[in-house]
């Protein structure tokens, strides 16, 4: 089931902390390398991610994080903002970790893509990493094309050479689009 939640109120906050399990305990050596308990860290961690996303995250107009959830368990998630209008920011994709290499991601992307439809024209562009070649492929499978050698972060409004520039557009994903384009994209 796709859940859509446009509201803080509405985020199961142990269940999102699941999802994103193994992000949080990666980020503990960037935010607090200070700490050798890892279980404390991971918990600042998801502290500081929550109230990014209590204050900052939904105080965007246009934002919305999406959930895919199966028998009461969140499998993946991602989070969308609007940047401007039909232009959207793809941001956080993340399954799991038990629940990986079953195809919740995509599955996840697709109905998000879907959904998006319903309200008609749009583009979404994503920042991922080059190195991490199963999100590359899921992105591809969804539809996405790399557009740019480097990424975008739109909301922190910089690039990223670490990570490749991805866009899905609707109604159509030509095959004609180009293969590299100057940040930010349209």
């Amino acid at each position: 089931m796709l859940l859509k939640l446009t509201r803080y109120e509405d985020v199961d906050e142990r269940r999102l902390m699941d999802v994103y399990a193994e992000s949080n305990f990666e980020n503990t050596d960037c935010f607090f390398p200070e700490m050798t308990d890892k279980a404390a860290a991971t918990r600042k961690v998801e502290e500081g991610f929550l109230s990014f996303l209590k204050d900052e995250f939904f105080a965007r107009d246009g934002s919305v994080y999406w959930v895919l959830s199966e028998n009461g368990i969140w499998l993946s998630a991602l989070r969308t903002s609007r940047v401007r209008e039909n232009l959207y920011y793809l941001e956080a994709l993340e399954t799991r970790p038990d629940e990986r290499q079953k195809g919740n991601a995509a599955r996840l992307l697709t109905a998000v893509l879907d959904e998006m439809k319903r309200d008609g024209a749009f583009t979404l562009c994503d920042s991922v990493g080059k190195k991490n070649v199963s999100s590359l492929r899921t992105h591809a499978r969804c539809g996405f094309k790399i557009v740019s050698d480097t990424g975008y972060d739109y909301l922190r409004d910089e690039p990223d050479e670490h990570d490749f520039g991805l866009m899905y557009r609707y109604p159509t994903n030509s095959e004609s689009s180009p293969t590299t384009i100057d940040a930010p994209m349209p």
